[in-house]
C-alpha cells in the first residue's frame, strides 16, 4: 500500500495525489497544495520534499496565518539590528533558513500585498532583502505553497496578485475532503488504531460494526486531522477490546445519510472494500476467519487484498510491515 504519512487509500482521487506528488518532486518547480482544513497539505509537501533531489536539505514550515502581521515579514524574510523597536540582534528569516532545502508556506493566502510583491520577486529572481536592510540576497531554496480559500475569489477581490498566483501554481495538486474519498475512511481508522493502540499499549484491535458504520456515515468535516483525534481518543476511552460509536463521541445525530450516486463498477468496489475491511476488523486479521465471513476462498481473499492494497491491515505473511509509534504521538 502507498502511504504518505497519515495519507493512505485506495480511491482514485488519492492515487491521482500519489501520482503527483512522484512527477512534481523530480522538479524544482513551484507547488501550490489546495484543499480543506485537515486534508493533508503540510504532509504532502513533506512527502514531495522527502522525494526530491532536496531530500538532504531543510524542509522549513512557516503558518501564514498564525503569525502577527507586524511580525510574519521579519520571520519570513528576516531583519537587521535596528529594523525596528526590539531587533536587537540581525535575525535570518525562514527563507535562508531553506537554503538547500524547501520553504513551506502555509495559508499563503493571508500574505498581505507587501509581502506578496517580496515573494514575487524571490520566486523570479531567487533574490531578496532583510527587513531594514540594504544588501541583496540569494537562496536556492523550492517553494510549495497551500491554501484552504478560493485564490481566484481573493484575485478578483483584489485580495491576491494574479501574477503571484501564476508564479505558485506553476504545479497543482488539490487535496478531495475526505468524505468524497469513500472507502479511505475506513481504511485510515483502521491504520490510526493500529498507530494508537500501539502508542497507548493497549490491546485494542477492532471496532464494532456499529462503530465501523458509523465512521462510513459521518461527514467529518475536520477530515483527516479530525479522524485521526478522534481514534486516539477513542482508544484512550475505551474500557474493552472493541472502539465503539461512544468511544469515537460519534452520535446518531453526527452521522448522515448517504445520499450520492455511484456507477456501478464504483458501487460494486466501495462495497468489496468496506465488506472486507470490516471483516479484518471484526476478526482481528485472521484471514481464515474472514475468508469464511465472506465466503470466498483464501485465494481469492489474497487476490482482492492485493488488488485494493489492503495488505498493510493484515499480518504477515500478507504484510510483514508492522506500524507503530513508540516515540511520538501518532
Amino acid at each position: 500500500m502507498e502511504v504518505l504519512e497519515e495519507m493512505v487509500g485506495t480511491s482514485p482521487s488519492i492515487r491521482a495525489v500519489f501520482d503527483l506528488v512522484r512527477k512534481v518532486a523530480k522538479t524544482d518547480m513551484p507547488v501550490l497544495i489546495t484543499g480543506e482544513t485537515g486534508t493533508g497539505k503540510e504532509l504532502t509537501a513533506q512527502a514531495i520534499h522527502d522525494r526530491s533531489l532536496r531530500k538532504q536539505g531543510p524542509f522549513v514550515p512557516i503558518n501564514c496565518a498564525a503569525i502577527p502581521e507586524t511580525l510574519l515579514e521579519s520571520e519570513l524574510f528576516g531583519h537587521e539590528r535596528g529594523a525596528f523597536t526590539g531587533a536587537v540582534q540581525q535575525k535570518k528569516g525562514k527563507i535562508e533558513a531553506a537554503d538547500g532545502g524547501t520553504l513551506f508556506l502555509d495559508e499563503v493566502g493571508d500574505l498581505l500585498p507587501p509581502l506578496q510583491v517580496k515573494l514575487l520577486r524571490f520566486l523570479q529572481e531567487g533574490t531578496f532583502e532583510r527587513l531594514g536592510g540594504q544588501q541583496t540576497l540569494r537562496v536556492n531554496a523550492r517553494v510549495i505553497a497551500a491554501t484552504n480559500v478560493d485564490l481566484k475569489a481573493a484575485i478578483d477581490k483584489n485580495l491576491f496578485r494574479e501574477d503571484l498566483y501564476y508564479r505558485l501554481e506553476v504545479m497543482h495538486i488539490h487535496l478531495s475532503p475526505l468524505r468524497e474519498r469513500g472507502e479511505d475512511t475506513s481504511l485510515m481508522a483502521m491504520i490510526f488504531l493500529k498507530r494508537a493502540a500501539a502508542f497507548y499499549q493497549k490491546p485494542i484491535r477492532r471496532y464494532t460494526s456499529e462503530a465501523i458504520q458509523a465512521i462510513q456515515s459521518y461527514a467529518w468535516p475536520g477530515n483527516v486531522r479530525e479522524l485521526s483525534n478522534k481514534v486516539r481518543r477513542a482508544v484512550v476511552m475505551a474500557e474493552g477490546e472493541d472502539i465503539t460509536p461512544r468511544d469515537l463521541d460519534l452520535t446518531c445525530e453526527t452521522v448522515q445519510p448517504e445520499d450520492s450516486l455511484d456507477s456501478i463498477r464504483a458501487a460494486h468496489r466501495r462495497i468489496e472494500v468496506e465488506l472486507i475491511i470490516k471483516a479484518i476488523s471484526m476478526h482481528r486479521g485472521n484471514l481464515t476467519r474472514v475468508a469464511r465471513e465472506l465466503e470466498v476462498s483464501r485465494t481469492t481473499l489474497y487476490r482482492k487484498l492485493r488488488a485494493y492494497n489492503l495488505e498493510k491491515l493484515v499480518p504477515s505473511p500478507v504484510d510483514s510491515s508492522v506500524t507503530t509509534c513508540n516515540h511520538a504521538e501518532p
